[in-house]
């Protein structure tokens, strides 16, 4: 591996956050100050807002940056990266120096949905907000939810950038992520995107996850990774065991319906969404309850 200029780390834990919202549909505040100090005191490395577990597709932009400065208000010196993508580059580039301006250590910035680039698209797109951007640029490759695959060798070429640091791994393709791990250079860091795997991908490497499951079990995901990390990949298994049911009923359902009913099973937030998104079905409240229950989260 080819070294590059030293960067901005994301690695360890990163929590995916959820935007918590009033009945009436408004920002609760009070409860995303509340979420964040318990991801803090559950030992999380970073906090990730406005982000897709953050329902950052039907948030303002004015939104968007209340949640990012909630967050680093309630941070206690843990990194925040804040979502900033778009499919729009000049808009991803403003958003980038809006989040930046807040405080943010850092800015998610994921694949260009829906126009569908090339690769030579994805890119320029990249190389651009990360020649703009006054902060580290983390690519977030999740072509489920864009429709477009970043491949390992595009994802390469940007990893070669100084101002892009790592990347959040969603595409589910073991192969392409192998790939990815041998060819990248030195710190450049891949995290997962998708909690299941963070031990395999951790064994083969990776930094760390961006998790969905932390919101609901700061802690426990905070072992995980801390396990994976001094490769005692014995006690990595007893965790990811003990957590994989959680982490797959939190899918089950678009995310991050399942998981905010949890919260809301929890006590912590209210079960409330903002359309297109719904509460979920009565068959994966109860679902979510007994696991909730197994782990003694719930009564």
């Amino acid at each position: 591996m080819r070294a590059v200029s030293a960067r901005v780390s994301f690695a360890g834990l990163g929590v995916a956050l959820v935007t918590p919202f009033a009945r009436a549909g408004a920002i609760d505040e009070a409860a995303h100050r509340r979420l964040v100090k318990r991801q803090v005191e559950g030992g999380v490395s970073v906090l990730v807002p406005c982000g897709t577990t953050g329902e950052s597709a039907t948030l303002s932009e004015a939104e968007q940056q209340r949640v990012v400065a909630i967050t680093l208000e309630e941070s206690r010196g843990v990194p925040v990266l804040a979502g900033a993508g778009s499919n729009d580059t000049q808009r991803a580039i403003e958003k980038a120096r809006a989040m930046a301006a807040l405080g943010a250590a850092g800015v998610l910035s994921v694949g260009p949905y829906y126009n569908k680039p090339t690769p030579e698209g994805f890119y320029r797109h990249f190389i651009a907000i990360a020649d703009a951007s006054p902060v580290p640029v983390v690519v977030y490759n999740v072509p489920g939810r864009t429709g477009s695959n970043i491949d390992a060798h595009t994802l390469v070429r940007l990893a070669g950038h100084p101002n892009i640091a790592a990347v959040k791994e969603a595409s589910g393709n073991v192969g392409q992520v192998m790939e990815l791990l041998r060819d990248r250079p030195v710190g450049f860091e891949v995290l997962s995107g998708d909690d299941a795997v963070t031990l395999p991908y951790m064994a083969l490497g990776a930094e760390g996850v961006i998790s969905v499951v932390a919101n609901q079990v700061p802690g426990p995901m905070a072992e995980l990774v801390a396990a994976c990390a001094r490769a005692d990949y014995a006690g990595a298994r007893v965790m990811h065991g003990r957590l994989l049911g959680l982490m797959n009923l939190n899918f089950v359902e678009s995310n991050p319906i399942p998981v905010k009913a949890a919260l809301a099973l929890m006590g912590l937030c209210e079960e409330s969404f903002r359309l297109p998104l719904v509460p979920p079905t009565e068959t994966t409240r109860e679902k979510l309850r007994a696991a909730l229950r197994e782990l003694g989260l719930v009564a």
